[in-house]
């Protein structure tokens, strides 16, 4: 009984040293490190079907691919940034992602505090409270050209008007931005250059919110330009941008989405602007459990499939299809480059 037992010591000793050479541990558990992600939100919240909604799809498709433990906070004013960021770097979570703009001071403030910590932010850069650029080496900026995808439902639109084949006719488009930053300017610029370029005798309407989340403020704004002539209105508000797809729905006219397809979100949304909000998220995960985290900006547009449009509740004409695959190969090409700013 004796050998046979130093036999299985033996043998079991053998099976431990091969487990340990291979990465293994005694518990079975593999050595294999489990990253951990924490994303935080800005004020429009998870149920924005919009770009907060995107960051969260693509932190699943990370947890599906790379087994990641992933945590969410949800921001419901400017005041929450700081401590939400805070609450997952004191942690020691691998990855920190802010998502949105306004989320820029104070991502550069805890990326300062915790050097050791990865930060990604959504549209912006880790900055200081001028809005200069920290350039700290524990943040990825992950940035758009939301101008492609804006030029894109912009020849939709233009179009449309220009053939007679919206619902007033009357050469009147309009947008509804959430606050005047630069991602939503951006998407303003596109749309504003693309359908002046098919019927330069266009009209298109500009109007704020200054909200991100409340529905009514932006129908607010969407109601005036209706007033004003415009059938065809593109929601750049988030959130609060769904009460412009209702209030065109509500009017019987033509609605265009943005960020996500929001197809489902009324039945007046005619096609979506989209901003691959889940690639880039994915992206900066990905870059983190691969060891291939770098400071600096990533920059997603329609060249590297980041940025693009999406029809929806409408069939388009075939030589509107035929122009936004022209205008979007050129854009590919770079023999065509909305312009950023709003002309």
């Amino acid at each position: 009984m004796a050998h046979k037992r130093l036999k299985f010591l033996g043998v079991a000793a053998a099976v431990l040293m091969v487990a340990m050479a291979c990465g293994g541990s005694p518990s079975g558990g593999g050595g294999t490190k489990q990253y951990k992600i924490g994303l935080v939100t800005d004020i429009g919240g998870l149920n924005d079907k919009s770009f907060n909604h995107l960051a969260y799809v693509g932190l699943e498709k990370a947890k599906s691919d790379f087994g990641i433990v992933d945590s969410v906070t949800e921001s419901h004013s400017g005041n929450d940034y700081v401590p939400n960021l805070t609450s997952f770097a004191s942690k020691n979570y691998d990855l920190v992602i802010g998502v949105g703009f306004l989320m820029q001071e104070a991502v550069g403030t805890v990326s300062g505090t915790f050097p050791n910590i990865h930060f990604a932010i959504i549209d912006g850069a880790g900055t200081d409270s001028t809005g200069k650029d920290l350039q700290h080496t524990n943040v990825q900026s992950l940035f758009f050209k939301e101008q492609d995808a804006g030029a894109m439902v912009g020849v939709i639109s233009g179009m449309l008007e220009k053939q007679g084949k919206a619902k007033k006719n009357k050469g009147v488009i309009s947008a509804v931005g959430g606050v005047s930053i630069p991602p939503v300017n951006h998407y303003i610029a596109g749309y504003k250059w693309a359908a002046t370029m098919e019927d330069p005798g266009i009209k298109v309407e500009v109007g704020y919110s200054n909200d991100f989340t409340d529905p009514a403020k932006c129908q607010g704004v969407a109601k005036g330009q209706i007033n004003d002539g415009s059938d065809i209105l593109f929601q750049v508000a988030g959130g609060c941008g769904l009460g412009v797809l209702q209030a065109a729905g509500q009017a019987g006219l033509y609605s265009i989405g943005v960020d996500a397809d929001q197809k489902a979100a009324d039945p007046s949304v005619i096609a979506s602007a989209l901003k691959k909000v889940d690639v880039a998220t994915y992206t900066a995960i990905q870059n983190v459990v691969k060891g291939q985290f770098k400071s600096g900006a990533l920059t997603f547009s329609i060249a590297n499939d980041g940025a693009g449009y999406a029809v929806d509740n409408l069939t388009l004409p075939a030589d509107i299809q035929a122009e936004l695959k022209t205008v979007q190969d050129k854009i590919k090409a770079g023999t065509l480059t909305p312009p950023a700013d709003i002309p």
